[in-house]
């Protein structure tokens, strides 16, 4: 039992140790002297003080949002579940419409899919998705063998 005091001794000691190590970066953060008569014992409290403080913006930082090009693509890929024939989508769209945008417009072409239809600009961002995909697999069976015919022609 006595062995086992004194090991855990130690590491009560160090964290009492730390804590007076942290209450001494705060009175040094407190204190009003002048920072340029710099010794080391200061920048090593100047160090630590960085740290926390550096560790605590870490701390508040905000999750990432997806954007809507990031939803219209995963909404694209869970219609399309074949990943050979997403990649294929993928490039498709990004030949017609970069930025995935609902509302471009390129000559009597609309949409994310650049149709021709009137009624498909009128739809939603996902509904053109659903409409694309109902076109290729109409007119060419596969994604995949839309753009190889777009890769030929330059249009699908």
């Amino acid at each position: 039992m006595d062995n086992l005091w004194i090991t855990r001794r130690k590491a009560v000691q160090n964290l009492v140790d730390n804590s007076a190590y942290l209450t001494g970066v705060l009175r040094f953060m407190l204190s009003r002297e002048p920072v340029c008569r710099c010794s080391s014992q200061r920048v090593v409290k100047l160090m630590g003080a960085l740290c926390l403080l550096l560790g605590s913006i870490a701390i508040n930082v905000q999750p990432a949002v997806a954007s809507q090009t990031d939803m219209l693509k995963l909404y694209a890929h869970s219609r399309i579940v074949n990943d050979v024939q997403y990649q294929c989508f993928i490039k498709l769209i990004h030949k017609e419409n970069r930025s995935w945008d609902v509302n471009a417009k390129n000559g009597s072409h609309y949409g994310i899919g650049q149709m021709r239809s009137k009624h498909y600009r009128e739809l939603d961002a996902y509904r053109q998705i659903d409409q694309t995909l109902k076109y290729i697999k109409v007119r060419y069976g596969s994604v995949c063998n839309a753009w190889r015919y777009h890769q030929k022609h330059g249009w699908y």
